[in-house]
C-alpha cells in the first residue's frame, strides 16, 4: 500500500540535516511513515515548502514540497491546492493521513474522489474531538469537523478521544504514540530539576511553569520553548530572563532534545488540554518523573506510579513539585521508563494502525 501525510514539517523530523524545530505530530507522522516503510509499504510526506528540495527520500519515505500551507493563511492555503492537488496525483497513493486539526481534511475530502485515495485521520489534542476547537474556532472549526466526519478512516491515539468519536458516532480506530528510538545510552548526569519542553501556545501554559519556577527558586529549572505564539513567546521569554534559577532556549533539534530529558530528574506539563504528549513518552526514555498540572491522559498517574497530576491546583502542584523532587530518582524514574515498555512498542502500534484500516 502507498501512503501519503499532509504535515507542514514532517519533513524536518526526517531530514538529519535540519535544524529547525517541529512539534509532536509532525514527529509522530515522521516516526509512522518510517515504520509502514520498514513494514514495506511506500510512504511519502507531502510538507510545507521552508526551502526543501523537492523528492528527496529519508530512510523510504520520500518528501515533497506543497507550498506555503503550513502558514494558514487563506491566501496561501488557495495557492496551495493545486500545487498538493499535483502531487497526490503524482504520488497516485491508496491513503491520504492528516494527524491534528486542520481545514485541509475538509479540502482532500473533496478531492479524494476524483484522485481515487481513501482519507484518515488521526486525532492529535483532545480538542479536536470534543468540540472544544470548533468553540475557539466557529469557522475554520466546522469545515473541520465535516472533514472528520467524512474521513474514511479515524484514528483515536488514547481512550478519552476514542470515547469522544462514540460520542459523535463516528466508528475508529486505535493505536498509541509512536517512539523515537535512543541513539545512544542513557548515561547523562541529572543536573536539572524540572524541565519543561513544549512549542509556545496559549494552551500549553507556559507562564504557570515559570510561576511554579517562582515559587521553588532552590531547584535548578529548564525550559525549551520554540517560538509559536509570536506576543505569548516574548512575555515568556522577558520573564524568565529575571529567573536566576531558569535556563531558557528557544529551540532544540529534534536529535538533540533527549538529552535535555536525559538530565532531568522531573519533566512538567502544565497544558490545558492534551492528547497522549509526547513529551511524556520521551521523559520516560530518560527516566525522568513526570508532574502534570492537569493532564492524565488514559489514567497514566493511576496506572504507574510515576509522578504526580495535581488535578489543576496550583498550590497542590507546588507541593507535588516538592515532593516529587524529593522522590524522583527512586521508583518514579523507574515507572515512568516502564509506562514507555509497556504502552509504546512501535511494532505492535503500527499492526494497530493497520489493522484499522483493514
Amino acid at each position: 500500500m502507498k501512503f501519503c501525510f499532509l504535515s507542514s514539517f514532517a519533513h524536518l523530523a526526517l531530514d538529519p540535516r535540519a535544524d529547525r524545530v517541529s512539534g509532536g505530530a509532525e514527529l509522530q507522522v515522521a516516526l509512522l511513515a518510517r515504520e509502514l516503510v520498514r513494514l514495506g509499504h511506500e510512504a511519502a510526506v507531502i510538507g510545507g515548502d521552508t526551502g526543501q528540495l523537492d523528492g528527496e527520500v529519508f530512510e523510504g519515505v520520500k518528501t515533497r514540497t506543497g507550498g506555503a500551507f503550513h502558514t494558514g493563511a487563506i491566501v496561501d492555503t488557495l495557492r496551495a491546492i493545486p500545487r498538493v492537488h499535483a502531487v497526490l496525483r503524482e504520488e497516485r497513493p491508496d491513503f491520504v493521513c492528516v494527524l491534528g486539526w486542520t481545514t485541509w481534511m475538509f479540502l482532500l475530502d473533496r478531492m479524494k474522489h476524483r484522485l481515487r485515495y481513501r482519507s484518515v485521520f488521526i486525532c492529535g489534542l483532545d480538542t479536536e474531538v470534543n468540540g472544544e476547537f470548533r468553540r475557539q474556532n466557529p469557522v475554520r472549526g466546522f469545515f473541520f469537523e465535516e472533514g472528520i466526519r467524512s474521513a474514511d478512516f479515524r484514528f483515536a491515539m488514547s481512550e478519552y478521544q476514542r470515547e469522544q468519536f462514540q460520542r459523535r458516532g463516528e466508528p475508529c480506530g486505535f493505536y498509541r504514540n509512536l517512539i523515537l528510538p535512543r541513539s545512544g545510552p542513557l548515561n547523562a548526569r541529572k543536573d536539572i530539576d524540572l524541565l519543561w519542553v513544549a512549542r509556545c501556545q496559549a494552551i500549553k501554559q507556559p507562564h504557570r511553569f515559570l510561576d511554579l519556577v517562582e515559587r521553588v527558586p532552590d531547584a535548578v529549572c529548564h525550559m525549551v520553548a520554540p517560538r509559536e505564539d509570536v506576543a505569548l513567546w516574548e512575555t515568556v521569554r522577558d520573564r524568565a530572563a529575571r529567573l536566576q534559577n531558569l535556563t531558557f532556549e528557544e529551540r532544540v533539534p529534534y536529535r538533540e532534545v533527549q538529552d535535555r530529558y536525559d538530565r532531568a530528574r522531573v519533566f512538567v506539563n502544565t497544558s490545558e488540554w492534551e492528547g497522549f504528549p509526547n513529551s511524556f513518552i520521551q521523559a520516560g526514555q530518560g527516566r525522568a518523573a513526570i508532574l502534570s498540572l492537569s493532564v492524565n491522559p488514559d489514567g497514566l498517574f493511576d496506572a504507574f506510579p510515576l509522578g504526580r497530576c495535581s488535578g489543576n491546583d496550583f498550590d497542590r502542584f507546588v507541593t507535588d513539585a516538592r515532593v516529587v523532587l524529593s522522590e524522583s530518582s527512586g521508583q518514579m524514574a523507574l515507572a515512568s521508563e516502564r509506562f514507555v515498555v509497556e504502552w509504546h512498542d512501535n511494532r505492535r502500534n503500527v499492526q494497530c494502525f493497520l489493522a484499522g484500516l483493514a
